[in-house]
């Protein structure tokens, strides 16, 4: 519904992994807060718990992170992984950066890494008679179990 609702132009003109931070985790669906590195949850998501690991820093591609965001990236990610593992009881992930808008970047100007936990069964008809995919729960739920899961 957040989607839906949005309309044509759901990002306007803040970048919202810059203002994420800036408000309480709850409000804006952090999961996790690290050093140089954040983990959100994607407010469209492909899947339910479909995370995202961001710098802080307003950092367009994965060449300008530095080493320390690299390595922070990295360890979210996994950490991510074995939470989504461990709360959802997903089969497997599709882990990606889409980089430019020619790339498939929804926010192109802003590093991240998506993380997108996967089930053997999580494919129905409605992707392919409309076009639309079913999330069964809800991304305050999710944020919470998530939250509540990663190691502190």
């Amino acid at each position: 519904m957040a989607y839906i609702q949005a309309g044509p132009q759901p990002l306007r003109d803040e970048c919202p992994f810059c203002e994420a931070p800036k408000h309480p985790d709850e409000e804006r669906l952090i999961v996790a807060r690290g050093e140089t590195a954040f983990v959100v949850l994607n407010l469209f998501p492909y899947n339910s718990g479909h995370l995202l690991v961001c710098p802080y820093r307003h950092i367009g591609t994965y060449d300008q992170a530095t080493p320390e965001e690299v390595a922070e990236i990295g360890a979210l990610t996994q950490t991510g992984m074995r939470v989504l593992r461990e709360v959802s009881r997903c089969d497997g992930f599709n882990l990606g950066m889409n980089q430019g808008e020619v790339a498939g970047a929804g926010v192109a100007a802003h590093l991240h890494q998506h993380i997108v936990p996967r089930w053997a069964t999580d494919a129905n008809f409605f992707p392919i008679i409309a076009k639309t995919k079913a999330l069964p729960q809800l991304l305050d739920d999710i944020r919470e179990a998530v939250a509540n899961a990663w190691p502190r």
